[in-house]
C-alpha cells in the first residue's frame, strides 16, 4: 500500500487549495478514505472521510468549507479546501485503515492571516 499527498502549500486567509492523494497497491475503489491534519505538538486530528460509495463527513471546524472526493478510475482522492483559516495550517495526511492503518507521507499547508 502507498499513499502519496500532494498539493500543499502556503495560501492567504480566504484562499483556497486542493490536496491529493494517490494510491496504489490495494482496491482503491472498494475502501473508505481519510484526511487527518496535525500542527506541531498537537495531536492528529481527523478531517473527513468519503465511503466507497462517494459518502463524506467532516470534522465540524471544516465542514461547510472543506470537500473530499475521489476518482476510482486515476485511484485519488482529492480535498478541496475553501475559505481557508490560518488555524487550518497544519500537515495533512491522506489515511486508509484496513487490518493495519497506513498513512501518506503528508503535505504542509500554511494559511497566512
Amino acid at each position: 500500500v502507498q499513499l502519496q499527498a500532494s498539493g500543499g502549500g502556503l495560501v492567504q486567509a480566504g484562499g483556497s487549495l486542493r490536496l491529493s492523494c494517490a494510491a496504489s497497491g490495494f482496491i482503491f475503489r472498494l475502501v473508505t478514505m481519510n484526511w487527518y491534519r496535525q500542527v506541531p505538538g498537537k495531536e492528529r486530528e481527523w478531517v473527513g472521510t468519503i465511503t466507497s460509495s462517494h459518502n463524506s463527513n467532516y470534522a465540524d471546524s471544516v465542514k461547510g468549507r472543506f470537500t473530499i472526493s475521489r476518482d476510482n478510475v486515476r485511484r485519488i482522492m482529492y480535498l478541496q479546501m475553501n475559505s481557508l483559516k490560518p488555524e487550518d495550517t497544519a500537515v495533512y495526511y491522506c489515511n486508509l485503515k484496513q487490518s493495519r492503518e497506513y498513512w501518506g507521507q503528508g503535505t504542509q499547508v500554511t494559511v497566512s492571516s
